[in-house]
């Protein structure tokens, strides 16, 4: 097998749950140290989690704290960005491939878009957090936002 250049950034002081998964090999991912990832979360190729105001000094910056709950996944692309204070990705939430989300989000909600807006609810988690369903790893069940 070759080795490949995966260009991943995540920093040792990133807190990271248990079966957590970056698929494609995290290529081009890169995490901020500021975060926290809960369990079962998945994150794909070339996503960044880090803070929107990235053009300041860190010394300047008014954000603490980007937390990303249990059984989060994160499609190719996205960008979660938090701001002032500490951002929340709720528990069970998708958010898109290239969507571009820069605040905290219910649990079990689907944002896509740029800038990313809700677009939907998950169906699919029981409370433990597994899927549901005999197509529970390949198929998302979802109900519009506006439903």
């Amino acid at each position: 097998m070759a080795l490949l250049p995966l260009n991943l950034s995540i920093p040792a002081q990133v807190e990271i749950g248990n079966e957590f998964r970056l698929l494609h090999y995290g290529m081009g991912t890169v995490i901020y140290p500021e975060v926290s990832i809960g369990d079962r979360v998945r994150i794909y190729h070339q996503v960044t989690v880090g803070r929107k105001d990235a053009h300041l000094p860190r010394a300047h910056s008014r954000f603490e704290w980007l937390s990303i709950e249990d059984d989060v996944v994160l499609f190719p692309g996205c960008k979660v960005l938090g701001g002032d204070g500490v951002t929340t990705i709720g528990r069970g939430t998708l958010v898109g491939a290239n969507a571009v989300l820069m605040n905290s989000t219910g649990e079990n909600e689907i944002w896509a878009g740029n800038p990313a807006r809700l677009v939907g609810h998950r169906k699919d988690l029981t409370r433990s957090g597994t899927a549901t369903g005999a197509d529970a790893e390949t198929e998302t069940a979802w109900a519009p936002a506006n439903a």
